[in-house]
């Protein structure tokens, strides 16, 4: 950033009055454009006993298999953007559940946060983000081919809840 979006004056990094951290500020008008983390929302799609993962077709981790999720839109709620993630990442349309990991990725400014989801059917497919979809039971999850760490312990969590038949929210650290 190099310029007040209100002002057009420069923008210098410091730090405001009151405030224990460096911020973007502009050097005129003195106001503050705050960077915060970005939410990614996705969901954990279950039709019977099986999960529906997809293999990424966009980097990062382009090749890789993931739950579907992305990044927030602005005005909906985690759990709209969850179910939107999952029909443009999947075309499954699911009905979203209780939310069930909560994973902060502080390094790279995010929270990554998963519902659990039911389809009504198998009917999915790709996409433009997902070269392939499909349905897998635990043993055979392409375990090695994971795209994200938050991925892998979302699902290592869902399946140990689910063999113990109970559900609860996981809060993760990465």
């Amino acid at each position: 950033m190099k310029y007040c979006s209100h002002c057009r004056a420069d923008i210098v990094t410091t730090i405001p009055a009151g405030d224990n951290r460096e911020r973007f500020m502009c050097s005129s008008c003195d106001i503050i454009f705050y960077e915060n983390p970005r939410i990614i929302a996705g969901s954990i799609p279950v039709y019977g006993d099986k999960i529906l993962l997809c293999k990424r077709s966009i980097e990062p981790r382009l090749g890789y298999w993931t739950l579907p999720a992305g990044f927030m839109e602005n005005g909906e709620t985690t759990l709209q953007g969850a179910w939107r993630e999952t029909i443009e990442e999947s075309q499954a349309d699911v009905t979203v559940g209780e939310l069930f990991s909560i994973c902060n990725v502080p390094r790279i400014n995010q929270v990554h946060m998963f519902y659990l989801a039911t389809m009504p059917s198998e009917d999915c497919g790709p996409t433009s983000e997902s070269s392939e979809v499909g349905l897998y039971s635990e043993a055979d999850i392409p375990w090695d081919e994971i795209a994200f760490g938050t991925v892998k312990q979302t699902l290592k969590r869902f399946f140990a809840d689910r063999k113990a038949g109970l559900y609860q929210l996981h809060h993760l650290e990465f």
